[in-house]
Formats: structure tokens, sequence, C-alpha cells
């Protein structure tokens, strides 16, 4: 029997790709990869296009914009296609991250890249574990936001103090998973919804990014059902043992963790829930 075409619904927009709105700019993907630690800036190139990412952050301070090889990191960035993120990773002070943003800010406009006014801010407070030093950060955003720049705060999971990079002016805060280039994945969600909640409060529109600490497809999705707008990550593609392959997988676990996120789990119970209703069913009693 062939079933009449008009009877069969059509499938409904993916609500995965409506756009993300950082300040002024506008993404269809909510994923943002970084540009470091790649073998290779070929094997960069490549990833980045297989992650469907729209914005690449590139560190001004950490990076050498030219290899031992004579290559140009920014060659090898399509500045038509991607809108480039600077970031102030290797920051340890608000006066330092704040000269570099300025840098940052100097060599986008010589590249008339339209990124040019937005920066992700990092001040770290040790070398060893890389976490946001949050009175330095804290400085460090509200100099940037009086200085024009649409600043993108890295912060810890602290709900609090997440808050008040937001009242600071920051037009995102991007609370960790976890520490950079752990690989550890979302060790406290309970921490991360709590900063979603807050950040959210009156503004369900305001972007939260959750940055660092991604090691597999699995951990992005976690991020995405949480509730997160987006994902940043670096180290889990460029140290991947097939960066590409991984690159793809970031991508679609990023889409899939969102749709889960919009379409409303289940909520979770202590016994199990029969699939099938238990009203109708013949009882089979041996030797009956």
């Amino acid at each position: 029997m062939t079933l009449p075409t008009t009877d069969i619904p059509h499938a409904p927009a993916d609500p995965a790709l409506k756009p993300l709105t950082i300040g002024s700019r506008t993404f269809t993907s909510r994923l943002i990869v970084g540009t470091g630690k790649y073998r290779d800036n070929p094997t960069m190139q490549a990833a980045l296009l297989a992650s469907g990412a729209q914005a690449v952050t590139v560190a001004v301070r950490r990076e050498r914009l030219v290899n031992d090889k004579g290559e140009s990191l920014l060659d090898f960035i399509d500045t038509d296609r991607y809108t480039i993120l600077p970031n102030t990773a290797g920051c340890f002070s608000a006066d330092d991250a704040v000269r570099v943003s300025r840098l940052g800010r100097e060599i986008l406009e010589q590249l008339g890249n339209p990124g040019a006014s937005w920066v992700k801010l990092e001040v770290l407070g040790d070398r060893k574990t890389l976490l946001p030093d949050p009175g330095g950060t804290l400085e460090a955003c509200r100099e940037l936001v009086k200085d024009g720049f649409e600043v993108l705060c890295y912060s810890s999971d602290d709900p609090i103090a997440a808050l008040r990079l937001k009242e600071a002016g920051a037009t995102s805060v991007m609370p960790a998973g976890s520490p950079i280039g752990s690989g550890q994945g979302v060790r406290n969600p309970h921490n991360i919804a709590l900063c979603l909640e807050l950040l959210k409060e009156g503004d369900a529109a305001y972007p939260v990014i959750v940055d660092a600490g991604v090691g597999a497809a699995s951990d992005v999705a976690v991020a995405m059902e949480l509730g997160a707008d987006g994902v940043l990550l670096n180290t889990g593609i460029a140290h991947a043992q097939d960066a590409l392959t991984m690159a793809h997988a970031m991508r679609h676990a990023c889409l899939a963790g969102r749709m889960s996120y919009l379409s409303g789990r289940i909520p979770m119970k202590k016994y199990a829930t029969a699939s099938s209703p238990w009203e109708g069913v013949i009882s089979y009693i041996p030797g009956e």
C-alpha cells in the first residue's frame, strides 16, 4: 500500500542552526576553535574547515605569526570565511592583557578583519593550573569595555565570579569546563548550570560559552545539553591522533547537544518505567 505523500509531515527546520549572536556578530556555527598546537599549518587549516567553525581564536602573545619555515599563520586562515578572535593567552596581569588586546586589535585592523574590536580575555593566576585570576580578569574587563572592546571573558565555573564579569560589561562570559588543555571535560555540571541560570536571568539571549578542558566529542555534547550557547576548544582537536576526524566529531557533537537541549530531555527517575503500557496485557501463568 502506498501512503499519500500529503499525509507525511515535512521535517521541521533544524533548530540547532538558529544563529548565535555575540555582541555585534552573528554566526550559524556554535563551535569556536583555536589555531594553536597543531603539528603544522596545513593540518590546522583542514581542521578548521572540518569543524564548521566561523570564528577562530589566535593567541596574540604566544603565537608566532611566522614559523621557522617562514610560513605566516595568517596565510592559512581565510579571513573571508572566518572571523578572527584574538585572545590574551599567556597573560598573568590585567595590564598585560589590556596591552595584548590592543595589539591584537591593531593587527586585525591592518588586515581589514571585522573582528578587530573584540577579544577573548584571559588573565591567568599561575602557570600550573592556568586557572583565571578573578580580580585581574575583572579589572581588565572593565578597562577593555571602556576602550570599546566586545569582551568575551574566560572565567572559572564560580557563578558569582561569572556574574560579576557580566555586570562589568562582558559581552559573553566563558566558564571553564575544566583546566585548559586537561581533556577532563565538564567536571562540575552543577556549577555550569548555575552560571547559566544567573547569567541568563532576565536576559535569556545572553551568550554563555563553555571554554577549556574539552577532550572528546561527548564533552561538547554535555556542555551544549546543559544549555550553553556554544563551546570553545583547541587542544581536543589539535592534539588528537587524527585532528581532521576529531574536528568533524566536535562539529556534530555541538549540533547534537544543542538539539538535545532544545528538545527537552525526559526526567531522571529512581525506578524503571515500562515503554509499553501494562493495560490490556494478557498475563501468562505457567501451568494454567
